[in-house]
């Protein structure tokens, strides 16, 4: 086998490997939303944003400074500065925003058109073309999730549902960088600085919204914030971004295909909301389409 062929074929660890990475950080995604929710039991919805993305660049600049990791080359910031926007800010501020006006169970399954999203972007971004099975396969478990997010909320399209689909946009963008990027160095360095890069302005943002929004530090309020600083956007991000690598960004991304079912499971463990009874057969058809996408990756 050609140098090539490996790199368009993983090999059965590597692609096993990365697949359980990949899986890994969809778990810490799916807790996200709940957590965001307890979060903002305490803090304002720019405060909990900002403070989360300090404490996870703390976390990160220790990590690059105890194993004195160099800087990018200058040609991979503008990919940072994608990252960055898109996941570090974009994310995190607009779900937050939605998350005030609607529910968790809601939010997680609008997000769960991310797969699809991700995969048309990477595939814009790196000529790279899927195979039509993996489109339909994609399309079906994107339509499912619309019909899933329609049929709960009535046919319409809310402010939060604006703010979701945003997003959407946003964090795809985001992850196709992300993912790319870490073919070519460590995943944990691609976001670790990604969040530095945000740590100058999210210190001038925490600093002008702790002094404005209140502040009602609850034990559930800082456990989510912790998590949300800690466990998604550090730890989550590390094993995706090392995942993506392994397997490809269509691959990884139709994963999350799993993800809005595990954050309804969460919302109603965590936060006591009903479930709809559309879910279970949404889960299986969702699925279903994970499964079809893993064997007809690119």
């Amino acid at each position: 086998m050609t140098a090539q062929d490996s790199a368009t074929h993983p090999a059965p660890v590597a692609v096993t490997g990365g697949t359980l990475l990949a899986s890994a950080g969809v778990l810490a995604f799916s807790l996200t939303f709940p957590a965001t929710v307890w979060g903002l039991e305490s803090f304002g919805p720019w405060s909990l944003v900002a403070v989360r993305s300090v404490l996870a660049a703390l976390i990160a600049g220790g990590f690059l400074l105890a194993v004195r990791v160099p800087l990018p080359e200058r040609r991979h910031w503008g990919a940072v500065a994608v990252v960055a926007a898109g996941v570090v800010l974009g994310f995190p501020m607009l779900t937050t925003l939605a998350l005030r006006t609607t529910t968790t169970a809601h939010a997680a399954v609008v997000v769960g058109l991310l797969p699809l999203s991700t995969a048309a972007f990477s595939a814009l971004r790196t000529g790279r073309r899927p195979s039509v099975t993996f489109w339909c396969a994609a399309v079906a478990g994107a339509a499912v999730v619309i019909a899933f997010t329609l049929q709960q909320s009535g046919g319409a399209v809310s402010t939060g549902d604006l703010y979701l689909f945003g997003a959407l946009l946003v964090c795809a963008a985001g992850y196709t960088e992300g993912g790319r990027l870490a073919r070519l160095m460590p995943g944990w360095q691609v976001i670790g600085w990604a969040l530095v890069a945000c740590l100058p302005l999210n210190l001038v943002v925490s600093a002008v919204a702790l002094s404005v929004e209140p502040v009602r530090l609850t034990a559930q309020g800082v456990t989510g914030l912790v998590w949300v600083a800690a466990g998604s956007t550090f730890f989550g991000l590390y094993v995706w971004y090392r995942g993506m690598a392994s397997i490809g960004v269509e691959t990884a991304s139709q994963l999350q295909l799993a993800q809005p079912l595990l954050t309804l499971l969460w919302s109603v463990l965590l936060l006591g909301e009903q479930l709809a009874t559309a879910a279970p057969l949404a889960a299986v058809a969702v699925l279903l389409c994970i499964a079809v996408t893993q064997r007809a990756r690119a």
